[in-house]
């Protein structure tokens, strides 16, 4: 079965980000994939900006990054880029950590000013962490996300459609695994 790993980056306890990825993650996992969904706002934040690799939870979120077959990054714009709480965990990772992975970003702002935010911070480092592609990705007004009361998510219907043409395109392009070899009598 193939792993996907959805990664929210927001610090925000109440993110709209973050309810969209587990929004994702739950769909995904309807529809037979075994996903994951990683909040790195639950981890230790001391451990997290020491880079303490050898910490239970710390080692356990970068597995989580290393048995997934396909990655979903979300995070929202602050000051033009990615969260810092999304770049101290990145940075913890192995330089390779992405390498024969299939990435999806899904960026959420405030205003269309930020998305290229998008193209311009977060698609460089998820290439240079060794992504095997990244594909184009989807970028969120937050205008455009609803809490509901159920704690899940509603979004417009124009930005549910390219959410989902965006997820459309990752599961197409997750690294197909080689069929098995039948056993010979």
């Amino acid at each position: 079965m193939t792993s996907l790993l959805a990664i929210s980056g927001s610090p925000a306890r109440r993110s709209r980000t973050a309810l969209v990825a587990a929004q994702l993650a739950e769909r995904l996992s309807e529809t037979g994939f075994d996903v994951g969904h990683l909040d790195l706002r639950e981890l230790p934040p001391r451990e997290l900006l020491g880079a303490e690799v050898d910490d239970p939870r710390i080692a356990a979120a970068a597995e989580a990054v290393a048995a997934a077959d396909g990655v979903i990054v979300a995070t929202p714009v602050y000051k033009a880029s990615y969260t810092g709480l999304l770049k101290a965990f990145l940075d913890l990772l192995p330089q390779s950590a992405l390498a024969g992975k299939t990435v999806l970003p899904v960026v959420t702002g405030g205003s269309l000013a930020h998305l290229l935010a998008l193209d311009y911070a977060l698609r460089p480092v998820l290439s240079a962490l060794g992504a095997r592609h990244v594909v184009p990705g989807c970028f969120l007004l937050d205008s455009a996300i609803e809490r509901l009361a159920d704690g899940g998510a509603r979004l417009e219907p124009e930005a549910e459609l390219r959410l989902l043409g965006a997820v459309d395109e990752f599961i197409g392009a997750l690294p197909s695994r080689p069929a098995l070899a039948p056993v010979s009598s």
